[in-house]
């Protein structure tokens, strides 16, 4: 658990690198996400902070969370409150030994702060692209999320989260491997 716990306050931290980018006047651009602009993947990502925290207060993750994201809201400073819950709860005393219910499934707890990193390092990149950053993902980060990757995402759970893997050449970084692995340019 202790490297999955490392792996997910690396991301977060990351993330909240990133936010203070995320202006108002940016929340209708574009993201690496089909579909979606700026504002519809922070909403996003705060379903997730929310869920990932969710599990680790509780032990269980509800699979069709209830969103409570206002519209009108600014979707940053919710953000930046969720990433510190969640590395709050995360980080007090219980959850490491715990598994963590998703509907019938229950995963250890140190495998879903693998999953939660993975999906916010992911797309923290995805909102410094929006933002015009271009910040890669931290060379260690993206070296660990790697390795378990290939784990995480296989040819039978990649689609439609995922798009094919995009290839590159060999000399790329580990933030550019990690990107490409799962299907973005």
């Amino acid at each position: 658990m202790s490297g999955s716990l490392g792996l997910l306050h690396r991301a977060i931290t990351y993330a909240l690198d990133v936010i203070p980018a995320a202006t108002p006047d940016l929340l209708s651009r574009p993201t690496p996400c089909a579909y979606w602009d700026l504002r519809t993947l922070l909403r996003h990502a705060n379903e997730s902070l929310t869920a990932l925290q969710q599990g680790a207060a509780t032990g269980r993750i509800g699979l069709h969370a209830t969103s409570d994201n206002d519209p009108s809201t600014d979707p940053v400073p919710t953000f930046h409150a969720r990433a510190r819950r969640l590395l709050e709860a995360w980080t007090a005393p219980g959850p490491r030994a715990r598994l963590i219910t998703i509907e019938d499934c229950s995963l250890p707890a140190g495998v879903t702060a693998g999953v939660g990193a993975l999906e916010i390092a992911v797309h923290s990149w995805d909102i410094s692209q929006a933002c015009g950053q271009r910040r890669p993902i931290p060379r260690s980060l993206a070296t660990d999320l790697l390795a378990i990757a290939p784990l995480l995402i296989t040819e039978a759970t990649r689609y439609p989260l995922f798009a094919a893997p995009v290839t590159l050449a060999p000399t790329a970084g580990p933030s550019d491997r990690l990107i490409a692995f799962l299907g973005r340019a």
